[in-house]
């Protein structure tokens, strides 16, 4: 199978991010392909989901009437973040407007708050952070709070309010992918900086899936890879988020880099695994177990972004 050909038979959405991340295509290719995102396909179909009230589903993170299995990722924050992930272009018309009628509508059912200012829980403002910070709007006030809830170890933990003194994977990927997309909006903060390097080796010293005291793997469902991961933590998404950091090579990461060669399939391609339940505005793909455009992208930018590349050749 010609994989890259297979690729960009596809959305725009996963098209550009192939002509970027695989093809070394022209920068002005990638651009227009990628203004596409916000007009046909996937992310035109999101933007058009949005609610006469500002946001999707009436709510921002578990809106009161949602009566589904599983997490409501139709939500305003999470489609905000499966439009990100899409990487739609936030300076496009149709995207401004979306995301200020949700700065001038959506509020977190916890407390009322307005939806750039954050809610209480950690994992639930990193999510804050990235989407607000790929979308121009003011978080300055979540990052301090996040900065001041780092714990001893490295990194984060929704449950610390109730006691707890260790880091959470789920929530600490939460935290550094928002941290970072802050980084690239406002450059120059060393505390943020300084927070996230904290962060890596937390995960670093940790191979990226097992236990610091015992070396026993957290979690076996961390070794499938979702997409979109959502709030949940997997070894790809760990890996891509490094790629996207501009992160070099470290001989801690051989351990995930060697799992994510070891899913290529004989035709070259990676299925979706572990799909997270709850109610969704589409479907991309065909399920679990079946090829995945979206998990095969990942794979091979991650492998070719550290080294790895001969191991993605078609």
């Amino acid at each position: 199978m010609d994989v890259p050909t297979w690729l960009l038979d596809s959305d725009p959405a996963i098209r550009w991010q192939v002509l970027r991340d695989l093809t070394d295509a022209p920068a002005e290719t990638v651009t227009s392909e990628r203004a596409r995102v916000a007009t046909t396909g996937w992310g035109s179909r999101v933007l058009d989901l949005q609610g006469a009230d500002g946001q999707w589903e009436g709510g921002a993170y578990f809106p009161e009437h949602y009566d589904q299995p599983g997490q409501p990722w139709t939500a305003t924050a999470f489609s905000l973040q499966f439009l990100r992930e899409l990487g739609i272009d936030p300076s496009e018309s149709l995207v401004r407007s979306a995301v200020e009628r949700v700065r001038e509508n959506s509020h977190w059912e916890y407390d009322g708050s307005r939806f750039f200012d954050g809610e209480v829980e950690p994992c639930i403002n990193g999510l804050t952070v990235g989407i607000g910070a790929y979308y121009g709007m003011r978080v300055a006030g979540v990052v301090e709070r996040l900065l001041g809830e780092q714990l001893d170890d490295g990194g984060w933990n929704c449950e610390a309010e109730n006691g707890s003194v260790r880091s959470s994977f789920h929530t600490t990927i939460a935290v550094l992918d928002g941290l970072r997309e802050y980084e690239v909006a406002v450059s120059g903060s060393e505390a943020v900086a300084l927070a996230r390097r904290r962060g890596h080796e937390y995960l670093l010293d940790r191979h990226l899936m097992r236990r610091l005291n015992t070396g026993e793997i957290v979690n076996e469902e961390w070794l499938q890879f979702s997409f979109p991961p959502r709030w949940h933590y997997d070894v790809l998404r760990a890996l891509d988020y490094f790629r996207a950091s501009g992160a070099r090579y470290d001989p801690r990461m051989d351990e995930a880099l060697t799992l994510v060669e070891g899913k290529r399939g004989a035709d070259g391609r990676w299925l979706l695994e572990n799909t997270h339940t709850g109610g969704v505005h589409l479907e991309m793909e065909d399920g679990d177990g079946k090829p995945s455009r979206w998990n095969t992208l990942r794979a091979m930018r991650v492998l070719r972004w550290f080294g790895r590349d001969a191991a993605t050749s078609p």
